[in-house]
């Protein structure tokens, strides 16, 4: 018999759930300023956020074109604006090596705030990078998406390096 994956599992149980039943789920998915309990779009759409922060080192094509719309528009951190066939080009569908004398990077998500606006809905966080041996790299990462055919995908997506932001503060 094959294991369903963890994550797999969690959006097939979140799809099943009412928004009454969302308070079952483990506090980091049910985290939400909005409201004591998470829309089923809030726990979706950080799920997917997760599952997609996890699956970025390994440059597979699918997680990245699950996650971005066909008709992406992406900001990178640098100002460069970009679409879903350049983040496509760079991607193969074997797992990136990380070569022995460089530390796996890994990414985290914190400060996650989910808002829904019918089939649309707004996603800020900090992203966190990580690498070992040397201090994190954060950024603030916002994205719309919009939910087509059953399914959320980011149509729109933002980042900022926040040495940017302590920087414009100054």
């Amino acid at each position: 018999m094959k294991k369903i994956p963890q994550a797999v599992a969690l959006i097939l149980m979140a799809s099943a759930l009412t928004a009454t039943d969302l308070a079952a789920l483990p506090y980091s998915l049910q985290q939400s300023r909005t409201s004591s309990k998470p829309t089923l779009a809030e726990v979706q759409i950080r799920t997917m956020l997760l599952e997609f922060l996890k699956g970025v080192p390994t440059n597979d094509p699918d997680v990245f074109d699950t996650f971005f719309a066909d008709d992406v528009i992406y900001t990178r951190g640098a100002g460069v604006v970009i679409h879903k066939s350049d983040i496509m080009k760079g991607l193969s569908k074997a797992p990136a090596a990380t070569p022995k004398h460089e530390p796996e990077v890994t990414y985290s998500a914190e400060d996650i705030v989910v808002h829904q606006y019918g089939d649309t809905a707004i996603l800020a966080f900090e992203l966190v990078q990580h690498t070992p041996g040397k201090p994190d790299t954060k950024y603030r990462n916002s994205g719309t998406f919009l939910k087509r055919n059953g399914k959320w995908q980011a149509v729109l997506w933002q980042a900022t390096p926040e040495t940017s932001i302590k920087e414009e503060s100054k």
